[in-house]
């Protein structure tokens, strides 16, 4: 137990590290701006792009798909229709806070937290994960918003698929995907000094997004309702994991899979969810906390699920 705690302790250090450059201001804000925009508009695209470029295909599977999507679903309705009934915010609240519990912070936590605990040639089924979690959970979002907010004004739905869609295919780590899936499909052959350059690009993806992860998370604030985000923070470390156990167990999902969706599905809220609610202007001081909150909790709660699989 001990040995698999001190496996995943780097991930988390790293993102400590990160943290307290910024807290005693040895680390600009500045800085970890451009940190983040270097690993989200270049670093990660790349590693990506070249994930989804040589993917097994074979891990594309149902039951993988299932498994996750499935305690992402129910973490989702679990925040959501919490925040709206037992808590009284208004929808669109009740959506940014639903979507805590959608967004894991799979790539920039559940990947190396992966790789540490299992080995580096553990991550196919994470990326196959990570392949569809931006088009999965910003579509689910950004139509039940657009939804609440049309009826709201009395406005058209007819635009709603093209907003949806333009939202996505914004993002450039979505972009990568993509190639790197007409890549693969293609068989398209890639010179070497151009796969060489994009493996450099990729090797400084998660080191650098973790520590700028730190620096991100040191300008959140703890506030917010406590009794709201201890609900997000249960849907989220402890609902979502558990049905994903609970599915890939019924499917007989292969093992590397299974601790994939596993280690995937028990990280906190990914930065996203702020993202998205500062998107729409909403809940973001509850949402901020709960990513605060749930990535410092999450080292115990990961801990605890990974020692389940071994």
């Amino acid at each position: 137990m001990l040995s698999l705690f001190t496996a995943i302790l780097p991930v988390f250090l790293v993102v400590g590290f990160g943290y307290l450059a910024v807290q005693r201001r040895l680390f600009t804000n500045d800085a970890v701006e451009g940190l983040m925009l270097f690993t989200q508009s270049f670093a990660i695209p790349a590693l990506l792009f070249r994930a989804m470029s040589t993917l097994d295909l074979s891990t594309l599977t149902a039951s993988l798909f299932l498994s996750y999507y499935g305690g992402a679903t129910a973490a989702f309705l679990m925040a959501m229709f919490g925040a709206r009934f037992l808590f009284r915010r208004p929808w669109e609240d009740s959506i940014a806070i639903g979507f805590c519990g959608l967004f894991a912070n799979g790539l920039l936590l559940g990947l190396p937290v992966t790789l540490q605990a299992f080995g580096p040639d553990a991550g196919k089924a994470n990326f196959a994960i990570i392949a569809v979690n931006s088009p999965y959970c910003y579509g689910i979002g950004i139509t039940l918003m657009e939804v609440v907010r049309a009826r709201a004004t009395g406005a058209s739905l007819g635009e709603l698929p093209a907003k949806v869609l333009r939202a996505m295919f914004r993002n450039n780590m979505i972009m990568a995907i993509v190639a790197g899936l007409v890549v693969n499909l293609a068989s398209i052959p890639l010179p070497g000094f151009i796969t060489e350059a994009l493996d450099m690009l990729a090797r400084a993806a998660l080191p650098a997004a973790l520590f700028g992860l730190g620096g991100v998370l040191c300008n959140y604030r703890p506030e917010g309702d406590l009794r709201i985000i201890i609900w997000i923070v249960t849907a989220s470390l402890l609902l979502h994991p558990a049905v994903t156990w609970g599915i890939g167990k019924s499917l007989h999902l292969e093992l590397d899979g299974f601790r994939s969706s596993m280690v995937m599905a028990a990280m906190a809220p990914g930065a996203n969810a702020y993202i998205f609610a500062s998107l729409y202007d909403t809940a973001k001081r509850v949402v901020a906390t709960s990513v605060l909150v749930g990535t410092a909790l999450s080292l115990l709660t990961s801990w605890f699920w990974l020692s389940l699989l071994y």
